[in-house]
Order: C-alpha cells, then structure tokens, then sequence
C-alpha cells in the first residue's frame, strides 16, 4: 500500500486581487461588463434593433478587454501577493486601463462601427472603473462568506471527532495491549497524529499526498476497531507519486468523507464491507471516487448535513471549479468529487 510522504499544511493566501483564473470570477465578471454595456446601449441608442447591433459590434472591445485583463490579473496575482492590500487594489484598476488602451490604440483603431469609436483614454477610464467596481465587489463578497467558513469549520469539526470514535478506538486499544502491544502502540500514535490533524484550521491548504496519508491513517484506527468486517480498496495507479505531492486541496477534505463511508456504509452491516477510493488525475482535474455499501434505512440527516458542509467548503475554495456528486446503484452509495488541479508553489 502506498504511504505518500507527510508534507507540511501550506496556509492560505488571501489576495485582494480575485482569483481571475477562476472560471467562476471570469463568468460572473464578463456578465457585469456585458451587462452594464447592454444596459447604456439600449438607453443611449434609440430602437432596440439598433441599440442590440450597436452591443454586438462593441463586443469585439468589450469581450477581448475582458479576456485580456483576466489573464493578465490571473499572471500577476502570485507576483504581487505580498503588495500592501492598497498596491493591489491599485493594479486591479491598472492592468484592464493599460490592456484596453492598448486594445483600442493597436487593434480597434481602425475601427469603423459605432461603439468602439472610443479614444484610447476613455477606454482606459472605464477599463479602470471595471477594475475598481469588481475588485471591490469581489473582496466584500469574500468577507461575506468569512461567517460562513467559520461556521462550516466548526460545523465539520463536530461532524469529524465524534466522541464515540473516540472511546470506541480506545477501547479497541486497550483491547491489543496484552495481545499485540505493538500494534496498539501504533495505534495510539495514529489516533494521536489524527486528532491533532483533526484541530487544524479547515482553512489550510495542504498536499493531495497528505491527505491521502491522513485517509490511511484513520481506516487503520478503523480497522482495529471493526476488525474483518471493513475492507478497505485504494486506487492509486491512476496519479503519478509526484502529483500527489504537487496537487492542493482544502485540508481535512478527505477524512469527513471516508469517516461518512464508514459510518453509514460499514458500521451497519453485519458482514464484511468494501469502502473503494479511486484517486485518478484526468488532465487538470483531480477525480476522487468513493464507494461503499448503501443501506437504505441508514439514510439520515446528519449523512446529508455533512455532504453539505462538504458542498459548502468547496463553493469557498473553488466556486465553481469543483464538483460533488452521489449515485446509489445496486446496493453501492457512490461519492464522486471533482478538483482542479492547482500545483503547489516551490
């Protein structure tokens, strides 16, 4: 079985800059900007027929502004992170100024239609109003879902150390002492080094390889516990070694979903139960694929409350870049997750 080395937790950044090259911020960002062009069009040209044309023919600036100045802000961001909030919220007005003057000077000045008949510096005022309002508009709805986040840890963190997992692992300890003293000894120090994991700010980010060492860790405290009836089936020939040590992801993201396969896929079968992880990477996403036995009147609340919690996690993290998704099909609860693929820095 492969045992990915342990890696360090790598904190947070937080930016003031948005995360331009997230698919999320660029759609909702090119929504604003076409919206706002659509709406001074239909008032300031008369008949709409004229005013839609006039939209169509200005979107040749508007969507290669918008496109450009995304990209430029998603190449920047990491440059300038350790700027004063203020430098930041200066290059977000900046770069959509300095791209849709050159858009403008080098590209559309030849330009015949009507809207687009902009000098090059009243295309950088507004390029810079773009800027400031969405730069603006993004930081307040970060610091909007902050309650939220706080809430949701706390939230995971009661639905991750149940106290019966506790006594239950304890006691299943005590029980290997005289027996196999080395093997509770082992024990011990996992449900130690788990727990510890466990308190860590849900905020971090962290390793795929350590995550997955975290999964190991907690089935094997599993397992004294349950003995035979759980088995456990890890997949991991479909990503290399290195892009477990490279690939981001939220921490403590995996462990709340294995500990739900356990709960309401192992702990109510009488007889012996599978729980499958399949990691696999598919060009720049991440698949995590779970699957354990259903159980029909096992299906409750606090299973969904903890999907949820989940759910929620990865809307903060990920918008929506990342992807949750359950089936049940011939007695089999399948948990497929989706990720980006995010390398960590060097």
């Amino acid at each position: 079985m492969l045992r990915p080395s342990d890696s360090a937790p790598v904190p947070l950044i937080e930016n003031v800059i948005p995360d331009c090259c997230n698919i999320g911020i660029m759609v909702r960002s090119l929504l604003f900007v076409n919206g706002v062009v659509l709406v001074v069009t239909l008032f300031t040209v008369e008949g709409w027929q004229n005013a839609l044309m006039a939209f169509v023919e200005a979107s040749m600036l508007v969507e290669s502004a918008c496109l450009s100045s995304l990209f430029a802000l998603c190449g920047v961001r990491r440059l300038v992170r350790t700027m004063p909030p203020w430098a930041q919220r200066i290059i977000c007005a900046l770069v959509p100024a300095a791209v849709t003057g050159l858009i403008i000077h080098y590209v559309l000045s030849d330009a015949t239609f009507s809207l687009t008949r902009v000098s090059a510096s009243e295309g950088m005022a507004c390029g810079a109003l773009f800027g400031f309002v969405l730069q603006h508009y993004f930081e307040l709805r970060t610091r909007a879902f902050s309650p939220a986040l706080a809430e949701a840890r706390l939230q995971a963190l009661q639905a991750r150390i149940r106290p019966h997992f506790l006594f239950n692992s304890l006691n299943a300890v005590l029980s290997l002492i005289r027996t196999e003293p080395r093997r509770a000894e082992s024990t011990l120090e996992d449900l130690a080094d788990l727990f510890r994991i466990l308190m860590r700010d849900a905020r971090d980010v962290t390793t795929l390889g350590n995550e997955v060492r975290i999964g190991m860790q907690y089935l094997s405290i599993e397992k004294v516990r349950l003995g035979d009836r759980l088995q456990v089936e890890w997949n991991l020939d479909g990503i290399p070694g290195d892009t477990l040590q490279k690939a981001m992801v939220p921490a403590l993201l995996l462990q709340p979903l294995l500990e739900n396969a356990v709960h309401y896929g192992v702990e109510p079968s009488p007889r012996r139960a599978v729980i499958g992880i399949r990691v696999v990477r598919v060009r720049d996403r991440i698949e995590i694929v779970i699957a354990n036995p259903y159980h029909a009147n096992t299906v409750s609340a606090g299973n969904q409350m903890a999907l949820a919690n989940i759910r929620e996690r990865l809307a903060l993290f990920y918008d929506v870049e990342a992807e949750l998704a359950t089936s049940t099909e011939a007695g089999e609860f399948t948990l497929r997750l989706m990720l980006p693929y995010r390398k960590g820095e060097p």
